[in-house]
């Protein structure tokens, strides 16, 4: 099931008037637990947050947990969930493969599973599994960098972890429009983990390499603002193309600041919100109310043409 860019602008719009709005008070419904990644990094921040809000409005109790990529954390994460006899649990995976035990343990407990974000493989286990469409987020993103940097460049990449698979998928994506201009030359790439520290000393590395290099295209924005910070450092930023993806405030300002030549928008809020939603119509009627297990969720582009445009119903907060 493909969301468009239209849904997706009809969506963000009521996101903003009401998922934020103040929590109507309702009869307690049970409890919806909500597992992320990293509530340190706002783009999990913000999935966290959403799918709390909007779980309370619907009358439920919630809570928000995460596993920072850890899958011994993740499960018992999961048996906590179990112990607090929970409705439904939100879940955004630690690891494509090994999530699925913790996930396939809270099933066979009773308790439906909503996977938000990063996808586990394995289908027909929990009930949806809604997720941006990176594919075309990346031919995105790698779109725009090429317009940016030029169809002759040499350049390197910075990729997130691999036992998520948003980022060979974005990685693939990147691949696929960048390989028909023959005069872009992957001089350089390494794994940085979706984390800024992990981009500014893997930038760092890879600048002592190839220290000419004329551009860098990023996995997501926390690596992306790494690299900013390394090429600052060594004053080569005014020369170096630099891409992101997801949409963090950070990088918007990024962005406004001329540092970021586009951020790809993930649409986080919209996602997060349908899933508990759906756990909300299983719980009450045993049926998601929607035909697919996989949903796809289109991204949108966040340039320095239209930045300024972009408010609160697309951009994350925090």
């Amino acid at each position: 099931m493909l969301i468009t860019a239209k849904r997706l602008l009809i969506a963000a719009a009521f996101a903003t008037s009401a998922l934020f709005a103040s929590v109507a008070s309702a009869q307690d419904q049970g409890l919806i637990s909500i597992i992320v990644n990293d509530t340190s990094n706002p783009y999990w921040f913000t999935e966290g947050k959403v799918a709390k809000a909007t779980a309370e409005d619907l009358g439920y109790t919630a809570n928000v947990s995460s596993h920072k990529g850890d899958t011994n954390t993740e499960s018992r994460q999961i048996d906590t969930a179990i112990t607090n006899q929970a409705k439904a649990i939100i879940l955004d995976p630690a690891n494509a493969n090994g999530s699925i035990g913790a996930v396939r343990k809270a099933v066979d407990a009773g308790i439906p599973v909503f996977i938000v974000n990063a996808e586990i493989n394995k289908q027909g286990l929990a009930k949806a599994q809604l997720v941006s469409n990176n594919a075309q987020g990346a031919a995105l993103g790698a779109q725009q960098w090429v317009q940016s940097v030029g169809d002759e460049a040499k350049y390197v990449e910075l990729k997130g972890a691999p036992s998520d698979n948003n980022a060979a998928t974005r990685s693939n994506g990147y691949k696929t429009v960048l390989s028909q201009y023959p005069s872009l030359e992957k001089v350089g790439g390494d794994v940085a983990n979706w984390d800024r520290t992990q981009g500014y000393n893997k930038m760092q590395s890879m600048l002592q390499a190839h220290p000419n290099i004329d551009g860098v295209i990023s996995g997501n924005d926390e690596m992306a603002l790494g690299a900013i910070a390394a090429l600052k450092e060594a004053g080569k930023l005014d020369d170096v193309v630099v891409g992101g993806f997801d949409g963090s405030p950070d990088a918007v300002d990024a962005v406004k600041a001329g540092e970021l030549a586009y951020t790809v928008l993930q649409p986080v809020a919209i996602f997060s919100a349908e899933a508990v939603h759906q756990a909300d119509h299983f719980i009450k009627t045993g049926k998601t109310g929607v035909d697919h297990e996989k949903q796809l969720f289109d991204c949108a582009l966040v340039t320095p043409d239209n930045v300024d445009d972009y408010t609160s119903a697309f951009v994350l907060e925090q």
